[in-house]
């Protein structure tokens, strides 16, 4: 059974660092794109960062350039978000997506799920 375990989230206060980790399970992560997204209460699933199967390139969206850093460790099954900077705004629930195909990642149709870990930024 294919699956992700997401951990990491948590309370930090602003100007703060989370390390996000998706560990998959059932499946090799190297072959596919993987995907991080968010979803604050009252607005749209947000797409924020993705990293390749192919070449390990990475997107980030303008809202969290510069203070995320998405890296997968093939050897683990597992990707990261760094996140640091924290901003109030940056509150959400954070989810983890596959899939073999870059653009159903991008488009947030990806295939795979994980089941989303609570991010509060807050003083």
């Amino acid at each position: 059974q294919l699956q992700f375990v997401e951990s990491g989230g948590g309370l930090v206060q602003p100007g703060g660092s989370l390390r996000l980790s998706c560990a998959a399970s059932g499946f090799a992560l190297d072959y596919y794109t993987i995907g991080w997204f968010r979803q604050a209460p009252g607005k749209e699933r947000e797409g924020i960062s993705c990293i390749s199967s192919s070449d390990g390139s990475t997107y980030y969206a303008d809202s969290v350039k510069g203070r995320f850093t998405i890296s997968r460790d093939n050897a683990k099954n597992t990707v990261y978000l760094q996140m640091n900077s924290l901003k109030p705004e940056d509150t959400a629930v954070y989810y983890c997506a596959a899939d073999e195909d870059l653009g159903a990642v991008v488009a947030g149709t990806a295939g795979y799920w994980g089941q989303g870990t609570q991010v509060t930024v807050s003083s």
